[in-house]
């Protein structure tokens, strides 16, 4: 038999920390995020982070694991949620993964093997030195002229993961997309249900850019203030988060507020349609589109149980 999971998703800001502990409740979950900022300590602001009081006493896992000095990638999130999983089948309860960030789902959900690319720490380096004197946009133009579709699946901006596809082709002559594209088509080892929450793109925004205005009142340039006299600088993976590289931009002398507020909350638009880009590129996935159920999160969640029911028993 397979064990059972559930998985939430959708674009940020879509609402999906709410009915995910309503959800909890009712079916008898635990949750593991699956957002690449939430797992920090100090970073609540920027990161939408739930309050211990909005957890409504259902146990959270990877969220506020890591100092922000730490690294956090793919490998360590597959590591790291599938022992939290094991404490949740433990106590006989469901694992409910939430959040958006799509790739950490999918390597989870497919137990998609990152091993085979041991790595090559020179060509590593000369990649490394590369982006430090030209910047990373030079580096995603290399990658796509070997993987035109890993350089679209791959922002710009995300040096880590456009050295990795690089190095992987270096190594094995094959394109990080094939193989990633060969491991989604994997059967899941678990026996899942994946709902993807959305909402119509103009509210979505909306939302978005309410969500950025209250970060604001709430306190992010202090909260980014504090991270940098801590020693967080710009090449740390924690400081690259939308919210924390244009605040830090922003304090660091580059950019006006006005304009790094407009910059976080362009580019959390940008990052939203990239998300839904991305799921609608999953098998398998149930959408929830919230103005098909006229906003009603009551019917959102009577269907979420029914179909839990009806595949996980």
């Amino acid at each position: 038999m397979k064990k059972p999971l559930v998985v939430l998703t959708g674009p940020t800001a879509v609402g999906k920390t709410e009915i995910s502990i309503k959800l909890a409740k009712e079916i008898g979950g635990e949750i593991i995020s699956a957002d690449s900022m939430q797992v920090y300590k100090h970073m609540d602001i920027g990161s939408a982070k739930i309050r211990p009081e909005e957890m409504a006493g259902i146990p959270h896992f990877l969220v506020d694991e890591l100092e922000p000095f730490e690294e956090f990638h793919v490998v360590r999130f597959q590591q790291m949620a599938k022992a939290a999983m094991e404490k949740i089948y433990a106590r006989r309860h469901i694992p409910i993964v939430v959040g958006g960030t799509g790739f950490y789902i999918q390597a989870l959900l497919y137990d998609v093997d990152f091993s085979e690319n041991d790595g090559d720490a020179s060509y590593r380096h000369e990649l490394e030195e590369i982006a430090r004197k030209e910047g990373g946009q030079v580096l995603h133009e290399k990658l796509r002229l070997v993987d035109k579709m890993a350089a679209e699946q791959i922002h710009a901006n995300n040096v880590k993961r456009i050295i990795r596809a690089l190095e992987f082709y270096h190594q094995t002559g094959q394109r990080i997309s094939e193989h990633n594209e060969r491991e989604r088509q994997k059967e899941s080892p678990y026996q899942f249900v994946y709902f993807v929450l959305n909402d119509d793109r103009n509210r979505l925004y909306e939302r978005i850019d309410r969500r950025v205005d209250q970060m604001l009142k709430d306190g992010l340039v202090k909260e980014v203030e504090a991270l940098k006299s801590m020693g967080c600088t710009r090449d740390m993976v924690s400081m690259q988060g939308l919210g924390y590289k244009e605040i830090l931009a922003y304090l660091e002398g580059e950019l006006s507020l006005k304009e790094a507020i407009y910059r976080l909350k362009r580019d959390t638009r940008h990052f939203a349609k990239r998300q839904i880009t991305w799921f609608k590129r999953e098998r398998e996935v149930i959408w929830l589109n919230k103005d098909e159920y006229g906003y009603d999160e009551d019917r959102i969640l009577h269907d979420m149980i029914r179909y839990v029911r009806g595949e996980l028993g």
